[in-house]
């Protein structure tokens, strides 16, 4: 019986070169999020290649739905293996002026959905055989002067903290859940991702070559954070 990847925060860059990569694997995917059309057409293009998929409409970023999310995967694909987490925000980008709700929003979305989601799924997780949660992290975690800078410049700290809070998270869930048999790890993409949201036609990383960073932390199953490229 194949193993079971959700992925959260489907989008045509990164996260779906991680649906078939581990789709290659023999995985059954579910891919997540709050566009049904995207949801679709991912599935559609990995059927064509043979991987057994589903569309799972669900905004991961309402912590209290995570029950429901788990639920509708287990029907349709069976028992949660792995789950991948590349959901994101942009909210909260001036501080000076974003209303609160909007970073409390981000966080939510990067740390509190992300916590949600596997204690839903902690159940499917423990009784699994190289149960995994992987992370998308990004460059603006890095507590640097020249990162902040561009976080600034970009009207994006709000996304930059969400993400140093995921950092911390992503250590911190590796050693609590290692002695379970569950392995945490993140990739901290410290490029632009052709495909991707942040690319406006000058991203040089290929997003198969961030999925197939993951898939080697995953078969590792030894440190937490691998920065690329």
């Amino acid at each position: 019986m194949s193993k079971t990847i959700v992925i959260c925060g489907y989008g045509p860059g990164i996260s779906h070169a991680m649906a078939e990569r581990f789709g290659a694997e023999d995985f059954a995917v579910a891919l997540v999020g709050r566009t049904g059309a995207r949801l679709a057409d991912g599935v559609k293009r990995l059927e064509a290649r043979g991987v057994r998929a589903a569309a799972v409409v669900h905004d991961v970023g309402e912590p209290g739905n995570a029950a429901a999310l788990v639920s509708q995967v287990r029907e349709r694909l069976g028992p949660i293996s792995v789950i991948h987490w590349n959901a994101y925000s942009h909210a909260a980008g001036d501080l000076s002026t974003a209303p609160v709700a909007e970073l409390r929003g981000g966080l939510d979305l990067a740390v509190g959905g992300l916590v949600a989601l596997y204690q839903a799924a902690r159940t499917d997780l423990e009784s699994q055989p190289d149960a995994a949660i992987l992370i998308t992290c990004g460059g603006l975690a890095v507590n640097d002067p020249q990162v902040d800078a561009m976080a600034v410049k970009w009207s994006a700290m709000g996304l930059a903290i969400a993400k140093a809070a995921q950092h911390k998270l992503a250590a911190v869930l590796h050693h609590h859940l290692q002695p379970r048999g569950i392995f945490v790890g993140e990739v901290v993409v410290n490029a632009l991702v052709k495909g991707t949201a942040f690319d406006s036609g000058h991203a040089t990383l290929e997003p198969s070559a961030v999925a197939a960073a993951f898939w080697d932390l995953y078969r590792a199953r030894t440190t937490a954070t691998r920065m690329i490229p």
